[in-house]
């Protein structure tokens, strides 16, 4: 049978159960020795009755059950699949990532290009229900990804390109952003977002103009992510791998630094945010809550999606009744205890009166 757990983590809480109930036996077999050891036969059966001690078992094995039959439910098991429509609310993102060969300058760890891909990969992570593109870019541009919700597909093509996903050199952002626009598959605005990796160079393709005329046109919001050393900058590896030495022009070698100028313009006009993220770190969950996933929501046509079954209800039923059962059976035991020591003092009294 193919059984899924929604909650795998809370499985520990079994230990707890198994703690809990070897501690109630323990003590248990420890109160009865302790009445054999220092207690009368008959101060023995007035402080322990008959089928006292059965009870106690009893009651600990139940609770035990209880709680054991809670932890599955709160582990959410599922098991058999079922087709179910599911609606899809969210917004179109497309990420425009330069793949020009200045984006494996190395100032950004190992480079600006794989740092863009754990940063994408980040936000990807964040997102729920929201449709992804992807298009890259140097001096051409080509939609690598086609908007899509299959995150893990799309993340299998970003790690495949490079500087050989492209046939032309350079970087041509301005283009690259007219790409992207064409990729969105709704005509309604408020609900596109672009979000662009790069480092800022670009080869006299208007960047700016073209991101102000896309949000005055249609509406979608641009959000830029600089990479790279904006002082010093660092040497352009000629190949991937970094084995052919660097780029040189008349002789001196290439440096490249992040021209965050431009990309803060584009932000300003297209009403995104620019993002200097440079050579740190930087929390792309955090870029996503504050900054993309302020943009509008749109509902988009259902999913049928084949998911598992939940069947918590099956052990959390069982459960409840069986902790009901060890409440009766508490409550008969203290009605018996308190019956038995009435019978006892009774004849005492009776002995009394009569002398």
């Amino acid at each position: 049978m193919d059984i899924q757990f929604g909650s795998p983590g809370r499985l520990y809480l079994l230990l707890v159960v198994a703690a809990g109930l070897a501690l109630t036996l323990w003590a248990i077999g420890a109160r009865s020795r302790a009445f054999q050891q220092f207690a009368t036969d008959q101060l023995g059966r007035r402080l322990l009755p008959r089928g006292s001690k059965t009870r106690h078992w009893l009651s600990g094995l139940l609770v035990a059950a209880s709680l054991t039959l809670l932890v599955l439910a709160l582990t959410d098991l599922r098991w058999g699949k079922t087709w179910r429509e599911v609606p899809q609310k969210g917004i179109e993102v497309i990420f425009v990532l330069d793949v020009s060969r200045s984006m494996l300058a190395e100032d950004a760890a190992p480079n600006r290009l794989v740092r863009a891909k754990e940063q994408i990969k980040d936000m990807l992570d964040t997102m729920q229900g929201d449709r992804v593109g992807l298009v890259t870019f140097a001096g051409e541009s080509r939609q690598s990804v086609p908007l899509t919700s299959h995150y893990e597909d799309f993340k299998q093509t970003l790690d495949s390109v490079g500087p050989h996903s492209v046939r032309s050199g350079g970087s041509r952002l301005g283009d690259a952003l007219t790409v992207a626009a064409n990729g969105f598959l709704s005509e309604l605005h408020d609900h596109k977002a672009i979000v662009v990796f790069t480092d800022g160079e670009d080869q006299e393709s208007n960047p700016v103009d073209v991101a102000a005329n896309l949000f005055t046109d249609q509406g979608i919001r641009i959000f830029t992510v600089g990479l790279g050393d904006i002082d010093q900058g660092a040497r352009v590896p000629e190949s991937e791998d970094g084995r052919d030495g660097y780029v040189q022009y008349q002789g001196e070698q290439v440096w490249s630094k992040l021209n965050g100028q431009v990309l803060a313009e584009i932000a300003e006009k297209a009403n995104g945010a620019y993002i200097p993220a440079g050579t740190r770190r930087v929390n792309m969950a955090d870029v996503y809550h504050r900054f993309v996933g302020n943009v509008p929501e749109t509902s988009f046509e259902s999913a049928k999606i084949n998911a598992y079954i939940a069947r918590y209800q099956w052990f959390a039923v069982p459960a409840l009744v069986l902790l009901m059962l060890e409440v009766i059976l508490s409550t008969r035991s203290i009605r018996s205890r308190r019956q038995s020591a009435s019978d006892t003092q009774r004849p005492t009294r009776t002995v009394k009166q009569a002398a």
